[in-house]
């Protein structure tokens, strides 16, 4: 205990000085909102890296890899080239330009001046306040389990704990708080992953004889997996079986893409100065990206051989089924104190960096988004940084709500939830605002609902997943889902997605263009 009690005393030491650095930099709305627009691109790579890869990605991820193997490293290779490659050269230099000449501070404010439409910058905050609560419920999660499992307290005292720390300083500091502490916070987690990465290859007997360990596994896989199409911990499941359905369209790709339609990342390209800073962002948050994610699903997947030499079970039977406390468990079972002391501040690292961010764009969206433009119809009444704090108190208590409800083993599951409902909602419009100036206000506004609401009706009705959690479609039709195999393990937005991309283009086609004006100041930089 001396170890973590020395460890988070000097963490939350440097976390509070970097917060209150943030606010005293802190002078105007575009400070709050943005930082100033004056961001260093390695702040910008550790502090996108860092709330992207949050304890969802190591606690539950990392989990879900345990369970399914390394076909999970699909996703660390789409978090590459999607997150970071195709997030920062297609979209994030004409975002930050284009936000820059639409004078946009939030995700959903450019959507809506682009379009020139209140309602689809109200309706995107709508969507934002409302859902990603349950993205910031499965991070906190994650350390909440840990920490259950290291300091032996109930799962509720360390996630209200937990919560609290972390609500004082994105409150306070705006932007810039976040940004900087981001960055702190980056830093810890690449060198903790580092450690555990290489030591769980040094635990498996080196690369080669870890990797061929985890294959002989393959006759200890559960039944019912091996029923549901799984092969083995080093081979992809059974094409078309429902466990292949599952993986590659829900933990892949459900994330891989719907990663470009995340607002709280979307808004970070807003606050570089340039092109070149940007550029220079690329390469740092990509090693950021594989040095955390990359070793998180590698590590998950391993456990099996260790945990397998040293108690002859694998990690699914270690934790009695519940994946979300494999990572843990393991961390706790294989390391000696002052590792697991530091691979907790590493986890309360990168789930604040996260947490904050979703925090501060919940705000914004009650404030920016919601509060100012849709309802007050642009004239503000009381100042931005108070509702956008009244904003993160609310996003606070439903995380709070949430993490306390949520079953089990939901980490993973509701993340790809709300990446896959960002990316069918918002990609197609957000890709034709800034490359097609034939896109219309009409054409967005039906490709955003339709995206929506498709989404939302697949995942009541249909995928299994969460219409079965949820309980409506039994209710109503007697059974978890209206359809079999394969369509119960689709993911929504592999359904959403396309739908959403062909309204656009037709509505688009058949509606009245904008006005020059609102075209010509869009793309004046670009």
């Amino acid at each position: 205990m001396f170890y973590l009690i020395t460890f988070i005393v000097l963490y939350l030491a440097i976390t509070v000085y970097l917060s209150y650095l943030g606010y005293r930099r802190t002078t105007t709305v575009s400070d709050y909102l943005l930082a100033g627009r004056q961001v260093h691109p390695v702040t910008m790579a550790l502090s996108y890296g860092s709330t992207y890869i949050s304890t969802s990605a190591i606690i539950g991820f990392g989990g879900i890899s345990a369970l399914y193997g390394f076909s999970l490293s699909w996703l660390a290779f789409l978090n590459i080239m999607i997150g970071v490659w195709a997030a920062f050269v297609l979209f994030g230099k004409r975002t930050r330009k284009m936000g820059k000449a639409l004078d946009a501070h939030t995700f959903p404010e450019l959507l809506g001046r682009r379009y020139n439409s209140r309602f689809i910058q109200g309706f995107s905050g709508l969507v934002i306040l409302l859902f990603m609560p349950v993205y910031s419920a499965a991070i906190l999660i994650g350390i909440a389990r840990f920490i259950e499992v290291y300091v032996n307290i109930p799962f509720s005292t360390a996630l209200l704990g937990f919560l609290l720390i972390n609500a004082c300083y994105v409150i306070w500091g705006g932007l810039k708080g976040v940004l900087y502490t981001s960055a702190f916070q980056g830093i810890i987690i690449i060198a903790v992953m580092l450690a555990m990465g290489i030591s769980t290859y040094a635990f498996s007997g080196g690369i080669v004889d870890a990797h061929k360990e985890l294959t002989d596994l393959t006759l200890l896989v559960p039944s019912y997996l091996k029923e549901m199409g799984h092969r083995g911990f080093t081979s992809m499941p059974e094409t078309g079986s429902s466990l292949w359905w599952f993986v590659i369209t829900t933990m892949v790709m459900g994330v891989g893409i719907g990663v470009i339609g995340q607002p709280q990342l979307n808004v970070r390209f807003m606050t570089l100065k340039s092109d070149r800073e940007l550029n220079r962002s690329i390469p740092f948050t990509a090693l950021f990206i594989l040095l955390t994610s990359g070793i998180a699903f590698a590590v998950g997947a391993l456990t099996n051989v260790v945990f397998y030499k040293k108690y002859l079970e694998l990690s699914i039977q270690a934790v009695q089924g519940n994946i979300d406390k494999i990572i843990p468990l393991y961390i706790d079972r294989l390391y000696p104190q002052w590792f697991v002391a530091l691979f907790l501040v590493g986890l309360m690292a990168v789930a604040m960096s996260a947490n904050s961010s979703q925090f501060h764009t919940l705000g914004t969206s009650l404030s920016r988004d919601i509060f100012e433009q849709a309802m007050l119809k642009g004239k503000s009444v009381i100042e931005t940084t108070v509702v956008t704090r009244i904003g993160i108190v609310f996003g606070i208590f439903a995380t709070l709500i949430l993490g306390l409800i949520l079953p089990e083993g939901i980490i993973a599951i509701a993340t790809a939830f709300f990446f896959s409902l960002c990316g069918a909602t918002f990609i197609p419009s957000y890709l034709f605002a800034l490359y097609w100036r034939g896109g219309t206000k009409t054409g967005a506004k039906a490709s955003i609902l339709c995206g929506f609401f498709i989404s939302l009706l697949w995942m009541l009705f249909i995928h299994e997943n969460e219409s079965k959690a949820i309980g409506l479609c039994k209710l109503l039709s007697g059974s978890d889902s209206l359809l079999g195999h394969p369509w119960k393990m689709i993911d929504p937005q592999i359904i959403a997605l396309p739908v959403s991309f062909v309204v656009f283009v037709i509505v688009s086609l058949i509606t009245p263009p904008i006005e020059e004006e609102i075209k010509r100041k869009a793309f004046r930089h670009i």
